[in-house]
């Protein structure tokens, strides 16, 4: 009886999951947003920590757009209700009306969000995330390490919509004994990204594109993502691919005799969350690193990290350091086309996170709150523009 069940919901889960592949095939329309009257940036506070370091991320953005936003060439859209009580009391974890709202701006900026785990007082609701992921088709998730004192300069596109965070809430139960959950991989999905990998290489100059996987164990999946990316790749003579296994990378990433050469990686989601951390750890701490989630239509921007309730709980949210959601800012700048801005921006938090250092954030009273923290960095930008 037990096994009927389970493969019953097998069976649905690959009818839901090959329906998807045909909705994939039509998010094949992209932005030139040097072609829009005017660009709509939404912006969603989120849980936890999200709406005090959101808050400080807005000053920021109100300095540097102030003139496109006066002028109406951009437009700042506040999109509230994507916070655990309103998710929990309608039991979804993206509600259909702010998806809705969400569609109808070309790029996000996103505070963090609070997902379920197991002994938190919520049902268990998929993460918001991987749910924004899947609907809006953001199968690219590029997070940047920059160390220059290393000579460390790496990019990683991790894949966004499928693999262990796919199907994460519905594994099955057999029994009281047998649990499975399921990775998932499509070779439509692995093609477009590892064409993303390819096409940032060479378009800055790039030598080469490492692929990380487990597949001398996960053959099927990870062996059909190392193929998708060596047939991409063939397109691209000039970059080398160099493969090399997860567990290997994550031990080893920070000993830059091992990775110094290293520039793009390109990565199935489980392992890309996990490396892209130890990478943002080795830069200074997942507070200093920024992420994309970009598709062909829709593009979230966003801090690496969660949403921190330990820090409200003991009442430190107002110390709570703003640099990664800013540095999600300044991908976002750079996605929609101004770069100069960006520039201007990633200068400031580096001489204020990494070269100068003049105030510090602790995440304790010790050190900054986060509106000093942005204080000093609005005055170097100042500076710099």
């Amino acid at each position: 009886m037990e096994i009927e069940a389970a493969k019953k919901i097998f069976g649905e889960i690959l009818k839901e999951q090959l329906e998807k592949i045909e909705k994939m095939k039509s998010f094949k329309e992209s932005v030139d947003y040097k072609k829009l009257d005017k660009i709509i940036i939404g912006v969603i506070d989120g849980d936890g920590i999200g709406p005090i370091i959101m808050e400080q991320t807005k000053r920021i953005m109100n300095e540097l757009l102030k003139s496109e936003i006066d002028s109406r060439e951009i437009e700042i859209r506040n999109i509230e209700g994507l916070t655990i009580e309103n998710r929990v009391a309608k039991l979804e974890s993206v509600p259909a009306d702010i998806l809705d709202e969400i569609k109808k701006c070309h790029v996000i900026l996103k505070g963090p969000c609070t997902t379920p785990m197991a002994g938190d007082p919520w049902p268990n609701l998929t993460s918001a995330n991987a749910v924004m992921r899947r609907e809006l088709d953001l199968f690219s998730n590029v997070r940047p390490v920059s160390i220059p004192s290393k000579g460390v300069d790496w990019v990683f596109f991790r894949e966004n919509i499928e693999g262990g965070y796919a199907l994460g809430s519905k594994g099955i139960q057999v029994d009281e004994n047998l649990a499975i959950d399921f990775v998932l991989e499509t070779k439509i999905n692995s093609e477009r990204l590892a064409k993303t990998a390819f096409e940032y290489a060479r378009n800055n100059n790039k030598n080469n594109v490492t692929v990380v996987t487990k597949a001398n164990i996960i053959k099927t999946t990870d062996g059909n993502f190392i193929k998708a990316c060596k047939k991409v790749g063939e397109d691209y003579k000039e970059i080398n691919i160099v493969e090399k296994l997860a567990d290997v990378t994550a031990a080893r990433l920070t000993d830059l005799e091992f990775s110094r050469d290293l520039e793009v990686f390109v990565l199935p989601n489980l392992y890309g969350d996990i490396i892209s951390d130890i990478a943002a750890e080795f830069q200074g701490g997942r507070g200093t690193a920024g992420s994309a989630n970009v598709g062909n239509r829709y593009a979230v921007f966003e801090a690496i990290h969660g949403s921190a309730p330990a820090m409200i709980k003991s009442n430190r949210g107002q110390y709570a350091d703003p640099s990664s959601l800013m540095r999600g800012f300044g991908m976002l700048l750079n996605h929609i086309g101004y770069n100069e801005k960006s520039k201007v921006l990633t200068r400031a938090l580096d001489i204020c996170g990494v070269e100068e250092r003049k105030i510090k954030m602790t995440s304790t009273s010790e050190g900054a709150s986060a509106k000093e923290y942005t204080d000093y960095i609005l005055d170097e930008i100042r500076k710099l523009k």
